[in-house]
């Protein structure tokens, strides 16, 4: 188990939360985390996002649809 400390809104304070032994083979890389205090559990997603200028953005929104 790995331990990391977080804000854990259960007990309203900075605690240690560990990640228990993962089944879907992250290791200590495992998204799911448990409070070491109170034992609430806590998922932490990491998302990607494909940068596009907002320039392209409005452009491809303003662009007028023809009739079929």
């Amino acid at each position: 188990m790995s331990d990391r400390e977080l804000y854990c809104d259960v007990c309203e304070g900075v605690t240690p939360f560990a990640a228990p032994p993962c089944v879907d083979g992250h290791g200590t890389d495992c998204p799911e985390l448990i409070c070491a205090r109170c034992g609430s559990a806590v998922v932490i997603a990491t998302f990607a996002f494909r940068a596009t200028r907002l320039a392209d953005r409005r452009r491809h929104r303003l662009t007028p649809r023809r009739a079929a």
